[in-house]
């Protein structure tokens, strides 16, 4: 996540530099605030992708600051992390516009992965094109091409290829797809995702080229984005 702007609002010195430094050697670019006033100035002058906010800044419950953002329109998504641990303290920190809540004391490995999981949120929200092996997937107009060829498709098969382009090289098993693309919370016995990825291969493939769904046996299928 390279180059992403993060504000840490942080009262505690020994804390924001450990955070910092963690978070630096991930790639990120930190810039503190040490009060709700600094975090409201630095928030709205220099708009960061994500904030960290520790919920208790000076005595002060932080939230007030977080609803301030909202009601202006200021959508930066925000971890709040908090000493206040029972489940209506994190309603609350959830209802007042934090997007993740994370109890303290915590591993500074969790509060990177908590963080990574907000900035790949970001991402799929600013992606509106996504490419790959020469086709185009075009998620606001819900069309794919092959250059000027348009590829007709039904709902489940965008929804499944626009999952598998968003992973090119890794591989993606039939829970996984059961489980995203068919939102179901089991893993029932069914071909339904061979028959969809069969489908898709007819429309998406080129005749005598290697397919680019590929089967991965034993684990399951891997979309070759340099086919």
């Amino acid at each position: 996540m390279d180059n992403y702007r993060l504000l840490l609002v942080e009262d505690d010195p020994d804390m924001a530099a450990e955070v910092t430094k963690e978070l630096t050697n991930l790639g990120y670019h930190v810039r503190v605030a040490e009060t709700e006033a600094e975090g409201l100035a630095a928030a709205r002058s220099h708009p960061a992708a994500l904030m960290i906010v520790d919920r208790m800044l000076k005595g002060i419950d932080s939230l007030s600051m977080i609803e301030t953002l909202r009601r202006e329109g200021i959508r930066i998504p925000v971890l709040v992390v908090s000493a206040l641990a029972s489940v209506d303290e994190r309603i609350r920190g959830l209802k007042a516009g934090g997007d993740d809540y994370l109890v303290k004391p915590f591993a500074m490995a969790e509060l990177a992965a908590r963080v990574d999981a907000l900035a790949r949120r970001l991402d799929d929200v600013r992606t509106t094109k996504l490419r790959g092996a020469g086709l185009e997937m075009d998620l606001i107009e819900q069309t794919v091409r092959r250059g000027e060829e348009a590829i007709d498709l039904l709902p489940r098969e965008f929804k499944l290829l626009e999952y598998f382009l968003r992973r090119p090289g890794q591989i993606v098993t039939r829970a996984m797809l059961l489980e995203r693309v068919w939102n179901y919370r089991f893993t029932p016995e069914t071909n339904v995702v061979d028959v969809h990825i069969g489908n898709l291969r007819r429309k998406i493939d080129v005749a005598g080229e290697p397919s680019l769904i590929k089967n991965i046996r034993g684990a399951g299928f891997m979309f070759n984005a340099g086919a």
